[in-house]
């Protein structure tokens, strides 16, 4: 048996942990630089509030409706998720965590086990040690789990937020009751091409024959048909080494001068540095990005690419920086109002499987110096150490005009009980 343990609202609901006064009231998270909305709250989406919606104009519909909008606060939310995280893994070894917010959980080996009840002690400990209020679906199969999910989600009086596919019955029912637009894995133009095969519902996508589904779609569609009949095809994803990774960022707002743009592209470069040692990887190429803001027709346009070849794989954030930094500068263009710059890291390889440069090597002084760099950054949160070109206050800089306290991370945010 799979699970799928989904928090509800999750943005909102750390928002509410340590703000009681906002549960029962319509909320709003923003997205970086206070773009536009990207979660609500279940009162907020009954307003009609809605997802995307750019809060500038939305700004008189938030104080008519009387919604309380906050920045998006990820170090809030990435430790709330982590501790959830840490409390599924107490219930099954074999966790997948998809996103944020959300798990799949494998139940090998459990035998004469009630799993709504279960599913309960999974829900109650979460809300009980972390204020996150959850759904759970639990099925055969990930795809099942998923369905079972939002049953839960939609149905939660009567199912009380857990919801079991335990019999052919359940499951024919349930597949009936969900739209093939909603569908875990179809998107919208596969569910049109599905639907002009009448296939409404995800039970109508069952009975598609597999010789169609193999001739007109994909493996991956067939896969999914699998999962939905009862068939456990979808496994849980093991972790991976990513192939590249990317920092990127829109500023605050715009940047002219071209040492606060040598700072920003070192601070993401040194995020990529840190990324690398974290996966235990090495990278061959740095790939730059800068480019000015292309909603303002009026100003001077701009987008810069620059692809920096390193004479040997490393992760050392000096020698990234000090690459990137120099890359910046001669990028930088005098008159250009910059609003996005990024950093990619790329060619990856093990620490322990690549090949040596016979001439050119890097500093073996700079392995120690960052194993006890990211001991110390993480131990102390909050990158306190940093190279001398980046900005020793903040990592990122971001508008947040109505950020709440990070209660969990930064101990001068730390609730205070009188």
């Amino acid at each position: 048996m799979y699970a799928l343990v989904d928090c509800n609202n999750f943005y909102a609901s750390c928002e509410r942990v340590f703000n009681p006064n906002l549960r029962g009231k319509p909320i709003a998270i923003l997205s970086n630089n206070d773009g536009c909305v990207i979660s609500r709250s279940d009162e907020a989406k009954r307003l009609g509030l809605p997802m995307g919606a750019p809060a500038f104009k939305y700004e008189q519909f938030f104080k008519a409706n009387t919604i309380k909008v906050f920045s998006s606060n990820y170090p809030l939310y990435g430790d709330m998720s982590s501790r959830v995280m840490r409390i599924l893994e107490q219930f099954t070894p074999d966790v997948e965590v998809y996103s944020i917010d959300e798990a799949f959980l494998e139940f090998k080996g459990f035998r004469n086990v009630d799993f709504n009840e279960y599913g309960s002690t999974i829900r109650t400990r979460i809300l009980k040690w972390t204020g996150i209020p959850t759904c759970v679906g639990i099925a055969p199969t990930k795809a099942l789990s998923k369905v079972a999910n939002k049953i839960a989600r939609k149905f939660p009086e009567q199912t009380k937020g857990v919801f079991v596919i335990d019999s052919e019955a359940s499951r024919i029912k349930a597949l009936k009751w969900m739209k093939i637009e909603d569908v875990w894995g179809i998107g919208r133009r596969l569910a049109k091409r599905l639907q002009a095969k009448r296939c409404k519902t995800a039970y109508d996508f069952t009975q598609l024959s597999d010789a169609v589904i193999r001739k007109e779609f994909s493996i991956t569609e067939w896969k999914l048909k699998q999962d939905l009949l009862g068939r456990a095809t979808l496994k849980l994803e093991e972790r991976v080494p990513k192939k590249a990774i990317a920092t990127t960022r829109s500023f605050e707002g715009t940047i002219s001068n071209c040492n606060d743009i040598t700072e920003r592209i070192s601070t993401f470069a040194s995020s990529c540095a840190e990324k690398l040692r974290k996966q235990g990887s090495r990278c061959h190429m740095i790939v730059l990005h800068l480019s000015s803001d292309r909603h303002k027709v009026s100003d001077a346009q701009e987008y810069a690419k620059k692809i920096i070849a390193l004479p040997f794989p490393t992760n050392s954030t000096l020698l990234i920086c000090a690459q990137a930094a120099a890359a910046a500068k001669q990028m930088f263009k005098t008159g250009i109002k910059y609003k996005r710059a990024g950093v990619i890291v790329t060619g990856l390889v093990d620490n322990d499987a690549f090949q040596l440069n016979l001439f050119d090597v890097e500093n073996p002084k700079h392995k120690p110096l960052m194993d006890t760099i990211d001991t110390l950054n993480s131990k102390y949160k909050g990158y306190k150490i940093k190279l001398g070109n980046q900005d020793l206050e903040r990592t990122w800089k971001m508008k947040q005009e109505r950020l709440s306290p990070r209660y969990t991370t930064n101990i001068n945010d730390i609730i205070i009980v009188k």
